[in-house]
Parts: structure tokens; sequence; C-alpha cells
């Protein structure tokens, strides 16, 4: 009998034998399961919500909602919905009582994590009972962090859960540190701990100076830690992506890097060495002969964002002919109480005036490394060269020496031929993000002529550099000349920065449109030849360019069209002439 009721869900006896369900049968069996689970489920689900609907935060709604969350702890609402009953039974229960109804909560908690240890809500919602309870034990939670890491080294919600305790207790960071060390030789493909590590780094052993915050010495001596991970496993990314936070540049100072008075356009550009957003705890200001000016800043192309460059358009007669103007431009940083001021002056037969703050070639976009850090980085160079031997077609390890030249060669003069053939390499054995190599290596090109030339210049040369994409365009606000010649664009929108642009030349290339030159409002001569500009309305977006007197357009489909350069002209009334033979002289 006993052996019978055993059997009894899953066999039947028929004439003295034992018949096994059929598979249909199972089945169907399941199915009649799953909906009565679901049935069940769905009606606690909405006895919770209508109890919360109903503001009922007592007890029921926690053992209603903790039926649940204990067979599915990733309901986010159910959470919510405890936290307000606690937030709720805060001013009501004795501090005793309160301590116990918590402390239960946490071994609820657990309970949850067990069923699914990676549950966002399971997690965020312990941050709050520890900061709810009235006498929190910190040690405990630290301990509980180690367990569960113990059990999977990379769970991050774990790891985000750590730094949310070592954050509110007063456990020793120097441990804490240790603690990422041991996991790393443990196991070196751990992000998480490696990301520990860049957060504790800045804390224990700061250096403001510095661009990612933390003592040189120190920060030399965890690229002997990264070497040993990325000779033992070249494949794993945890390391390589640490380590270029190390060759990171961290945050620029916030300062004014340029200022561009023009009289006839009535408006002043400012270039910022960091996008900010203008009334989120940063302010510019103007003055003409000590008197401020009423005007509303705002980005080059109108957009609500962060920008480097901002613009206000003065009021009429602001700036007369006939009349010296003294200018004066301040950039408020309510975070750190600073002020940055700068200060021109435009002459009465001046059409124009900038100040441009002075940068030590090669540091523009670069810091500036000592002779330690350029030794350390070059002993590391060789390091990585000679991984790159025994790994020759290892994405990380290429990609690491383009970045590790860059650093110490920020100019491209000691490292262009090797950094070429780097990117070509990168290109063929990493064919899926052969594009984003392209872009990184016009990056750097862009930045190498930049920081080779003044600061001042006003004509740019970028012709047959193999350019995908354009880079640091705010850089080049005051550019009037720019010859993009004999590349690979696709896109031109980011030229709307250069304020100051009379002539582009952008000549076969791979262009299908013309945005972002709707914005360069003083150009005069543009051609764009050889290109996949296919209609006619492409040329409205330079209906704005006003000054626009010459337009080559020769060797685009475009030009197939009957009558286009009547209908261009159409569209610019400014155009003198649209040239389908020659280009820009």
């Amino acid at each position: 009998m006993v052996w019978f009721e055993h059997y009894f869900g899953l066999c039947i006896v028929q004439h003295g034998r034992i018949k096994v369900k059929t598979t249909a049968e199972q089945q169907e069996a399941k199915r009649k399961e799953r909906e009565k689970k679901l049935k069940i489920y769905n009606a606690g689900t909405e006895a919770v919500f209508q109890k919360r609907k109903n503001k009922e935060f007592d007890e029921e709604g926690l053992k209603l909602s903790g039926e649940l969350l204990g067979v599915n702890p990733d309901i986010y609402s159910f959470w919510n919905f405890r936290r307000e009953i606690f937030i709720d039974l805060q001013d009501k229960r004795e501090e005793a009582e309160l301590q116990k109804l918590l402390q239960d909560e946490l071994h609820f908690l657990e309970a949850c994590l067990k069923v699914n240890p990676k549950s966002y809500g399971a997690w965020h919602h312990r941050c709050f009972v520890m900061d709810a309870i009235p006498e929190p034990d910190w040690g405990r939670e630290l301990h509980l962090c180690n367990t569960f890491l113990n059990l999977d080294e990379r769970n991050f919600h774990c790891w985000d859960y750590r730094r949310h305790v070592v954050l509110r207790s007063n456990v020793n960071l120097d441990e804490e540190l240790q603690y990422t060390t041991q996991k790393i030789q443990s196991n070196f493909s751990n992000y998480s701990s490696w990301h520990y590590r860049s957060k504790l780094l800045p804390v224990i052993h700061p250096d403001s100076s510095h661009p990612v915050a933390v003592q040189e010495d120190v920060l030399l001596k965890e690229f002997e830690v990264v070497q040993n991970a990325v000779f033992t496993d070249p494949d794993d990314q945890s390391a390589w992506f640490y380590q270029r936070w190390l060759l990171g540049r961290g945050q620029k100072k916030l300062q004014i890097c340029c200022v561009h008075v023009s009289r006839d356009l009535q408006r002043i550009v400012v270039l910022l060495s960091r996008p900010v957003m203008m009334g989120q705890g940063h302010c510019l200001t103007v003055s003409i002969d000590t008197t401020p000016v009423a005007g509303k800043w705002r980005t080059i192309t109108g957009s609500r964002m962060y920008s480097t460059l901002w613009v206000i358009d003065l009021p009429d007669q602001s700036l007369p002919v006939d009349k010296q103007a003294s200018i004066a431009v301040t950039l408020m940083d309510d975070r750190y109480c600073t002020k940055f001021s700068e200060g021109l002056q435009l002459m009465p037969d001046q059409e124009e005036t900038w100040a441009v703050a002075e940068f030590k070639q090669g540091s523009r976009f670069s810091t500036e490394l000592s002779a330690a850090a350029t030794s350390t980085m070059a002993q590391e160079l060789e390091s990585i060269r000679e991984l790159q031997s025994l790994e020759p077609n290892n994405k990380w390890v290429l990609l690491t020496m383009i970045h590790l030249m860059k650093a110490i060669d920020p100019e491209h003069t000691k490292y262009a031929a090797e950094l070429e053939e780097s990117f070509n390499k990168l290109a063929a054995v990493d064919t899926m993000r052969k594009s984003y190599y392209w872009d990184l290596r016009s990056k750097f090109l862009i930045e190498s002529v930049l920081e080779s030339h003044d600061s001042k210049v006003r004509d740019v040369k970028l012709c047959q550099r193999g350019l995908s994409c354009l880079y640091h365009t705010d850089w080049m606000v005051l550019v009037t000349s720019i010859d993009l010649s004999q590349n690979y664009l696709k896109s031109v929108r980011s030229l709307s920065d250069l304020q100051c642009l009379r002539s582009l030349n952008l000549d076969n290339n791979q262009l299908a449109d013309l945005q972002g030159l709707a914005f360069c409002r003083r150009l005069t001569d543009l051609s764009v030849k050889n290109n996949s500009i296919c209609n006619v309305e492409v040329f409205e977006e330079l209906r704005t360019c006003v000054f626009l007197k010459k337009l080559s357009v020769a060797g685009n489909p475009v030009c197939a069209i009957e009558d286009n350069v009547t209908k261009i002209c159409a569209l610019n009334k400014s155009l003198q002439v649209v040239d389908e033979q020659d280009s820009i002289g």
C-alpha cells in the first residue's frame, strides 16, 4: 500500500499491471499544475496591488508580498511596497520591535538571494533595510558579501552592495584593497575586482594633481599587477580594461580655452576645456566696457545638451563699428566656488578678435608624463611587445600597444610607422570592429595635427589622411580654411563647431549629405566634388550660409539631374557660381 501511494502520482494500476502515463498525459498534468499555480500567483499579485492602492501598510502586506517574492525576487513593485510598509512602521513601532522586524527582513532577503543571487531588487532593498535598522551589524553584512562572492566572485550586484557596506561602516580600506588582490590572484578574469580596485586607490592614495587622482608611485606599481594578469591570460579583457584606466587622462581642469568675438555677427563664442551644461552649476557672464550684457547662452546647434562651445548673441549695437570695446568673459563654477576670466580688446578697425589660453605643446589631449611615468610606460611597452611576439594576432595586445605609444608620444612623431602598422593589423585580426579602429586612428591623427599646430592656427590641412570621422572640431573654432579632401568621411555634422570657417574642401569623400554645415554661416567657398550626393535637396542645408559664393559639385550623382545648377542656386540666393568642373583653388 505504501509503495502504491508513493507512485500514485506517476502511474495507475490496470488489470494488475502498472501503466506509466504517456507523454501527452504528463504534459497535460504539467499544464494543469502550471495553470493552478498561475491562478494562485495572479490572485496574490492582485491582492498585493490592491493593498498598496488602499495604502494598507501592515504586516499582512509583508506576508502576502513575501510569499510571492520568495518564489520570484525580481518584482520591483513588491519590494517598493515592503519599503513603504517599513517607512510607515518606523513612526508606529518601538525601536526594539522595529529592530526585530528589520532583522527578520534581512533573513528573508537572504532566502530570496539564494533563489536569485543577482536580483537587483533584493540587493537594493537590503541597502534600504540596513540604512533603516536602528542597530545595523555591518560586520555581518561584510561576512555575507564574502559568502556570496565565494559562491560567485563575479557577482557585480554583491560587489555593489559591498561598496555600500564599506561606505557606511568603518571598514579598513587597505584590507579591502588586499581583498581585491586576493580575488584577482584567484581569478584574473574578475572585472568587478579590478573595478573596485580603481575606486579604492584614489581614496587610499589620493593625489588631486594626477589625472586619475592616484599617487604616481602607487599607480606605476599597478602596472606590475596588470602585467602578471595579461601574460597569464592575454585573451581576458578585465585586466586590459584596468590598464586602460591606468593610462586614462582623467578629467581636465575646467577653464576657458578660447574666446572669439565677432563684430559683424554681434556674438561671442566661448570654448571650455570640458563639456558643461549652463545653469547646472556653471554660469558664463559677459561685460563690455565693464557693463554687464544680458543674454542667453546657447550651444552652437541650439540643443539643450552638455557642450564645450557656448554662444551668446549680443544686443544690437553692442559692438559699434567706430568704437573700441573692452570685453570680459567670466565662467563661474558653483561646485568648486571658482571663476575663470578672459579679457580682450576689439579695436575700431577690427571685424573680430580672440584670446586663446596657452597650452604646452603635446598637452591639449594628453597628460604630460613625468620622467618616472615615461620610463615605466616605455618598459611596459617593451613587455607588451614581447607578448605580441607570442600572441601576434591578439587584439588586446595590439590595442594596448597603440594606447601606450599614444601616451608616451602624444604628437605621434616617434611611433608613427608602428602605430599605422598596428592599426592595420588590428583591423585585419578583428574585422567586426574595424570601423572602431579606423575611427580611433582618425582621432589620434587629428590630435597629432592639432598638437603640432599653434592653437591660434586658422588654416588646417587634413587631406589624404585616411580619416573615417572627425574629432575635436571644437578646438578648430578659429579655423577659417580646412582641407579634408581625399578621405573616407561619411558625415561632417561636427563641422558645425567651425564658427569662423570660410573655405572648405570636402572633395573625394563618401558624403551623401551636408548636415552640420547650416551652422557654418561665414562659409564662402565650398567644394564637395566626387562624393555621393544624389539629391538637390541636400543643398537645403546651405540656406543659412548667406556669404556662400562658390560651390563645386562635379562628380556627384546629383550632376545627372536636369537643371541641377538652377535648382541649387534657387536654394541659396547668395550663390554666384556653381562649378561642375573645378574645385576650390
